[in-house]
C-alpha cells in the first residue's frame, strides 16, 4: 500500500465516521468505523473527488462489485487498483 493513499483515505474514512484517523487501521471493517449507507456515500464521493476516479456504482454490493469495500485496507488497494488502471479485484468470498 503507497503511504499517500491509505493515509488520504484513512483521512476520509476518519472524518466520516467522527474519529481521530490514528484510531482508523486497516484491518477495520465500516461497521467498526459505524459507517452507515450514507456514510458510505459519502466516504465514495470524497473518495472520487480527492483522486478523481470512478468507483463503481455497485460497490455496496459486495457480491456484484469489484470494488472490495469489506475493510479500510481492501478500499487502499482497490483505489490503488483504479489509481493504476487496473481493474480491481474481486473481493475474497
Amino acid at each position: 500500500m503507497r503511504a499517500d493513499v491509505q493515509d488520504q483515505i484513512i483521512s476520509i474514512l476518519a472524518r466520516e465516521a467522527v474519529m481521530d484517523p490514528a484510531d482508523v487501521h486497516p484491518e477495520m471493517s465500516l461497521d467498526e468505523l459505524g459507517l452507515d449507507s450514507l456514510g458510505l456515500v459519502e466516504v465514495i464521493f470524497a473518495i472520487e473527488e480527492t483522486f478523481d476516479i470512478a468507483v463503481p456504482f455497485n460497490a455496496n454490493e459486495p457480491s456484484q462489485s469489484e470494488f472490495d469495500i469489506s475493510s479500510v485496507g481492501a478500499i487502499v488497494r482497490a483505489v490503488e487498483r483504479l489509481l493504476g488502471g487496473l481493474a480491481p479485484a474481486p473481493a475474497a468470498a
